[in-house]
């Protein structure tokens, strides 16, 4: 196996044919196995099998190639997950959509986490659940058939063909569904869909550890997880970093927060506010995940709509704010801002005192009442260092939420947890927020915590050595191709203590009409990827990624993490972030010799 199936966190995209996902992989290694050819090199040049680490990666592709090839299925009929919720949550979340009635069958019991009023109540899901005694008895159902069991080994499964969907649970590593059948096909895509923006795919750990427990390497009974230290320590830095006093959580990656944070504000407000439609305010060209997860959670939900909030560019924050908030006022509805801060890709940061006027201003419905004050859902991913929350800090007395995705700064790149945090206003929020994520069981994992206990107490050092070694590559690229338009902090912000290590270059065009021009410029962008990936491999990669370690990464968001945003609101520049560790001196040659090659 080569070591980086194991610890990579940041896929080439340069070798990654997103309409291929898994199957180029698997398809490549298969002709492998076939020959058995089993060498480290060979192994290593296999295409890219999903854009994002979360998504899956070799070894939760082998993992499913091989039970897939025990029960005698299709490998894209078995999906892996860390959760040993979510896939349940996968089935009804489809079905409830196609109207579909489902019955769960489980032997000996349910999920630790499963809680059947919450997904009733909140989720809108629909099902009957029944304890049966043997597999063999599970007679016909018209509609679907869910069966789940607690497993302690991995081997074939004997799928009744009255099952439709078969879910393994193993112990302190997730769960693996099997899909039953060709009539139960469709379901694939809505299924991965909901492992791309609510969960993660077993971890590449704990994919190898039940790699080895299939191939009789290891046992269940020596994967004890203790966790407890390191999690006291996560928790006591998060508190530090971010000058809260309310306890942390910690998921499974940051969109694993973000559907907690999502599904623990729908339940407050049915709580506290029934029958009153729930607004959620995003800006329509962030980052592709929180954009459709918001979607995603209003197609399920009738009260729940999305609301359009230009951020950066032409528009400005906290104009866009009022507006959105008076008009929601005036519907005397329950409004909940998702807003990055820098935006991403613009790296744009609002007057934040006018921020604060917008959110506190207390506006009237269209019948004279007090309207509901907002919450204000923070995605500080790109300076989780800043204090915007503890007590006298500019958003300490509006109900505000912040996290950030822990695959950046928080774990160097090493894994992909997310934690969020409130401020003393948001009490009762959180409570709801831990809720939903113990329901989805999507809390970090113990290896997820291990790393993070040993990454978080740098990070602040490294966010300080990684900005000035971008505010170095940002002032040399201004000098060597003047044309070219930089978005960055400017050196007043960064005095305020925004410094971000990511910045997006707009570069120079040409053309007669403004197709050409844009044609010409998106092809740009990609020779001076491919001149950086070529020139400097073992640190400049075509890949999604910020706050590692090392190195310089490269994307083009309106490719990568602007996937599912509309096109009108995408962004077709480089970004580039930047490492506390490269050869700058390396990255600006090469730089020179593009510019020289324009």
């Amino acid at each position: 196996m080569p070591t980086n199936w194991l610890h990579l966190t940041t896929h080439r995209l340069d070798i990654y044919n997103e309409e291929l996902a898994k199957t180029q992989f698997l398809n490549q290694f298969e002709s492998l196995f076939d020959t058995n050819n089993f060498q480290k090199p060979v192994l290593n040049q296999l295409p890219t099998a999903y854009d994002y680490i979360r998504l899956g990666h070799p070894l939760s592709c082998i993992l499913e190639w091989s039970i897939a090839n025990l029960n005698s299925l299709k490998s894209k009929n078995v999906i892996s997950f860390s959760s040993e919720t979510i896939p349940l949550l996968a089935i009804l979340r489809t079905n409830l959509l196609a109207n579909k009635n489902t019955r769960i069958l489980y032997t000996d019991q349910l999920p630790k986490s499963f809680n059947a009023e919450v997904l009733k109540a909140i989720y809108g899901y629909q099902f009957d659940l029944q304890k049966v005694e043997e597999k063999s008895e599970i007679t016909t159902f018209d509609e679907s058939t869910i069966f789940i069991s607690q497993e302690d080994k991995i081997s074939t499964s004997n799928l009744n063909p009255n099952i439709d969907f078969s879910i393994n649970i193993y112990d302190n590593l997730g769960s693996i569904l099997l899909i039953n059948g060709k009539q139960n096909e469709a379901y694939i895509s809505a299924i991965q869909h909901v492992r791309r923006r609510e969960t993660i795919a077993m971890t590449p750990s704990d994919a190898l550890t039940a790699l080895k427990i299939l191939t009789k390497q290891s046992s269940f009974e020596n994967q004890k997880n203790t966790i407890e230290n390191d999690k006291t320590s996560v928790l006591n830095s998060i508190k530090e970093i971010t000058g809260t006093t309310l306890k942390p959580l910690v998921g499974s990656s940051g969109l694993s927060v973000q559907y907690a944070i999502m599904m623990g504000l729908v339940h407050h407000a049915q709580e506290n506010q029934p029958k009153k439609a729930i607004k959620f305010i995003v800006p329509p060209n962030c980052y592709g995940g929180t954009n459709d997860q918001a979607r995603r959670v209003a197609a399920c939900l009738d009260n729940v709509e999305v609301v359009d909030l230009p951020v950066d560019g032409n528009h400005d924050m906290v104009q866009s704010i009022h507006t959105v908030l008076d008009k929601i006022a005036k519907e005397d509805a329950v409004p909940y801002i998702i807003a990055e801060i820098p935006t991403n890709p613009r790296v744009e940061v609002p007057d934040l005192q006018k921020l604060k006027e917008a959110l506190s201003k207390v506006r009237k419905t269209s019948s004279g009442k007090t309207a509901i004050d907002p919450v204000f859902i923070l995605d500080q991913t790109f300076c989780p260092n800043i204090h915007f929350l503890g007590e006298g800090e500019i958003l300490s007395t509006v109900r505000t939420i912040s996290y950030a995705s822990g695959s950046k700064f928080p774990s160097g790149g090493k894994c992909t947890a997310g934690y969020v945090v409130g401020n003393s206003k948001t009490a009762t929020l959180m409570e709801k927020i831990a809720i939903h994520l113990e329901l989805c069981d999507n809390e970090a994992t113990g290896l997820q915590y291990k790393i993070l206990a040993e990454q978080l107490p740098s990070m602040n050092q490294r966010i300080k050595e990684a900005y000035k070694n971008t505010r170095e590559f940002v002032a040399f690229i201004q000098e060597t191709l003047p044309e070219a338009k930089i978005n960055f902090v400017s050196e007043n912000l960064a005095e305020q203590g925004f410094t971000p290590s990511v910045f997006s270059l707009d570069l120079p065009t040409k053309g007669n009409t403004a197709e050409e021009k844009e044609s010409y410029k998106r092809e740009l962008n990609h020779k001076l990827i491919n001149l950086m990936i070529t020139e400097i491999p073992n640190e400049s990669k075509y890949c999604v990624s910020y706050g590692q370690l090392k190195g310089c990464y490269w994307t083009i968001p309106a490719t990568s993490t602007q996937g599912t945003t509309k096109e009108g609101d995408k962004d077709y520049i480089a970004r580039v972030s930047v490492s506390p560790d490269l050869d700058l001196e390396h990255h600006k040659k090469v730089f020179l010799d593009f510019v020289e090659r324009i």
